[in-house]
This record gives structure tokens, sequence and C-alpha cells, in this order.
């Protein structure tokens, strides 16, 4: 282990050189924009590595592919570990909040800068050159390796059910490293075994026939108050979600999921700080606010758009009002049940009126803390961090679900993403210490997942 970490330190100069080229080349899945040239660029990145790789497509070529990669271990190690990843981004608006270009890759000391530096480009680097120094050193991988690196993760990954469909047979595995892990504020990653899963909406309430003068109000119903007083129905102040049922079938923590809570630990006044809040949701405190993280549903208007919202005044009344709104899920809870449930709610309260517009749906995935992967991430964590938190699961949702009930494989979450690094927002960046650490630490996680 040792001469690999060696080779890790002398290799960092041509680890952020292919993290800067694979930065510079946009990837957003929102825009269908520039996909297939990543794609295409990061089975390249994977041949010099010494892995076999292929882009592959569904029917529809206006799918964006997925990136396929597999060396088999010449030991006598049957394991095999799959790493998800994913080489779409988000949109790198609003760009006058950049200080850089959003796609120049720019290193600034510890810092690398850019929209992918993080999310996903960054933790695909650390898997790849894992790979790779692993090679360069003993001519092999201590056991079968597997990639597949999706470009729609960040709109859903909407299609990803249909290529383990069409691909099934290439994709079996023991173990699934998922696309990313933190690492909080005292350097410590944070081994998350689970994904919330999501519904997301849009309710779209209809008013005149065009935008009328706003004198009108005494007549004409405000299509945005329409919203408004449907949305007032669905969460109280404390954030409980008023929905009939909504909680329904929602699985309990188990004794040791609690007891894993329990002891995580969590710095508010270092966390408030850095969203500039004073307070949390339902004022919560202490083991409550780490168990609504990880396991309570949410319920979350993203977006609210009506009207006139430009510079200075315009009295109108809106035709139309749309508001975004998407539902965190956790285990237990079926996404087209939750949409069944909320239909239903804004008919009984009198909004059959309002369009429910399903934009995307997936349920959640928890490994179990018992299973034996669990402890070998662990192992491998501690011998390169010096330390590690085990979190039940990650507050965010992926495409988890599908994995686990497909591959039939534990899928566990570690990286090199600090807890701070402003993923989807402008000036996103990756740590570089970081990123030699998790290469380190896959280099283990192999070692460990073979053993």
């Amino acid at each position: 282990m040792s001469e690999i970490n060696e080779i890790v330190d002398a290799e960092m100069e041509g680890l952020i050189a292919d993290l800067k080229t694979l930065i510079r080349q946009p990837s957003i899945s929102a825009k269908n924009y520039g996909l297939v040239e990543c794609a295409n660029l990061v089975a390249k990145i994977m041949r010099k590595a010494g892995i076999n790789s292929e882009v592959l497509y569904l029917d529809d070529k206006s799918i964006p592919p997925i990136v396929y990669g597999e060396l088999k271990s010449k030991s006598n190690s049957n394991k095999t570990i799959l790493f998800y990843n994913h080489y779409d981004v988000q949109p790198e608006e609003p760009l006058e909040l950049w200080e850089n270009d959003p796609f120049s890759g720019k290193v600034e000391g510890n810092y690398v800068f850019g929209r992918g530096s993080a999310d996903d480009k960054g933790e695909l680097i650390t898997r790849i050159k894992a790979v790779e120094y692993c090679l360069k050193k003993t001519g092999d991988v201590p056991c079968n390796v597997k990639f597949l690196v999706e470009g729609e993760e960040e709109v859903g990954s909407v299609h990803i059910e249909q290529y383990f469909n069409r691909y099934s047979n290439r994709l079996s595995c023991d173990g699934v490293i998922w696309e990313f892990g933190y690492v909080d504020a005292k350097d410590r990653p944070i081994i998350s075994l689970g994904m919330k899963g999501l519904l997301y909406v849009e309710l779209i309430a209809k008013g005149p026939v065009r935008d009328a003068h706003s004198s009108l109000a005494v007549l004409i119903e405000n299509p945005a108050w329409r919203l408004i007083y449907a949305l007032s129905t669905m969460r109280d102040q404390t954030g409980k979600i008023l929905i009939k049922d909504w909680y329904k079938g929602v699985r309990p923590f188990t004794e040791q999921e609690l007891s894993v809570i329990a002891s995580e630990p969590f710095d508010v006044e270092e966390f408030k700080e850095e969203y500039g809040v004073s307070k949390f949701v339902a004022d919560a405190k202490g083991t409550d606010i780490k168990k609504a993280l990880v396991g309570m549903p949410t319920c979350n208007v993203a977006g609210f758009n009506s009207g006139y919202i430009g510079e200075g005044a315009k009295t109108v009344l809106p035709s139309q009002a749309v508001v975004k709104i998407d539902f965190r899920l956790v285990p237990g809870m079926v996404p087209e049940k939750q949409l069944e449930r909320l239909n239903n709610h804004l008919s009984e309260h009198g909004f059959s009126d309002i369009e429910v517009k399903l934009i995307h749906g997936e349920a959640a995935a928890r490994t179990a803390i018992s299973d034996p992967f669990v402890r070998q991430v662990e192992q491998a964590a501690k011998e390169t961090f010096g330390s590690a938190i085990i979190s039940v699961s990650s507050a965010g949702t992926g495409p988890m679900y599908s994995f686990a009930k497909v591959l039939k494989a534990p899928c566990i979450s570690i990286g090199s993403t600090y807890m701070f690094a402003r993923i989807h927002s402008p000036n996103e960046f990756a740590r570089i210490d970081l990123l030699n650490k998790t290469t380190k630490c896959i280099v283990r996680v192999m070692e460990r997942f073979a053993s």
C-alpha cells in the first residue's frame, strides 16, 4: 500500500491535468450540451489508464450514452467492484458570480475550480487513477473492476434502467462505490449508505386568457394566489407534510441505524455560519437535526414563476403561475403512490383545476449497516484518512434504488468532495489534497474488497 501511495503522490500533476481536461469539456445535461464529446473524452482517459472502455448507446441515439469500463484481475479474486459516476454537470449560471471561467479548470494553490471539479469529474478521476496506479505498480488490480459513467445524473438519471435492461449481462457486480462522498470540515470522510428518493413536480394554475391589468384583481382570481393557497394546505411551518397518508409505509429506523445517527458528529454552528441561517426548521436540535437530514421527507418549493419579475413596477395580473416542488422521499415511499396522494389531496381541497406535471420520480435506497462491504470501506477510509464517519443516508438523491434493485449489490458512497465545495453553485472547487487521499483510499477499498 505504501508503494502505491508513493505513486499517487508522484503522479498528482497527471491527475490534475486529466481533471482539467474533463472540466474544460462542458457537459450540461439540462441543455443537452457537450455530452457525447465528454463521454468520448472519458473513454479516452480510461483507455490511457489501461481500462478497457466503450461508449454505449440505446436505440435512440439522442439519449446521452454511458461509458462502460472493465478490467479483470489476474489474481484469484472472483469479486467485482463497480464504480458508478457521471460525466454530466449542472448548468453554470449565474455566470456573473463566477470569479473565473466556469470551464477553465483553474488551479490556485490547493484548489481546482470549475463546474464539475467536484461533482462529479473530480470523483471520477480518483477512481480511474486508482486503477491506473495499481496497474503501474503491480501490473494488476486487486479485484475485477467495472465502470458505469452516465450522462444524465443531474437531470434524474431518466434512462439508467433502460441501460440496465440493455446491458445487464455486463454490469453484474458484488459491490458498488457510488459517484461521490463528502468530507467534513475536519477532513473526515463521510461514508454514506443510502440516498433519499425524489418526486419532482410542477403545479400549474391558470387565470385569465392573457395577462390583465391588476386593477381587475377585485374580479379575476390571480393564479399565483391560487397556488399559494394550495401550497399552504400541503405543509405546515414545522416542515410536516399535510397530504393524507404521505408518511404511510415509511420504513422506521432500525435500532442500529438510530445508534449510528446519534453518534454521528454534526457541527451546528459551523453549518449555520456556512449557510447564513440562525435556526433550523421547527427549531430542530440535537439528534433530531441528524435524523431529519438522513431520514425525513421534505416538501420544498424549488421555484415559483408568475407575472412580472423584472426591474421596477408593472401592475399586472398574470394569466398563469407555475411552482416547482421537490419532495424528498425515504425508504418505503413509492414515487407513483406519492404522486397519486398529491393529486387526491389537491382534489379533496378544492384545487382540482391545478395541473400537476410529473418531472421525475425515484425511490430511496439504503444499504444495511451490517453488510460486510460497509466494514471493508470503513477500514480502507480509516487507514487512509485516519478516521471516518458512517452515515445512514445522504440527504440528497441519486439512482441508487435502481442499482440495488437490478444489481442486487450493496451501494456505498465515499469520495473527495469537501462538504462546502459549492457544488451546483458558482465557484465550485475540488481540493487537491482530498483528491490525493481519496485516490489512495479507493486503492485500499479494492484491496480490502478482494480479500
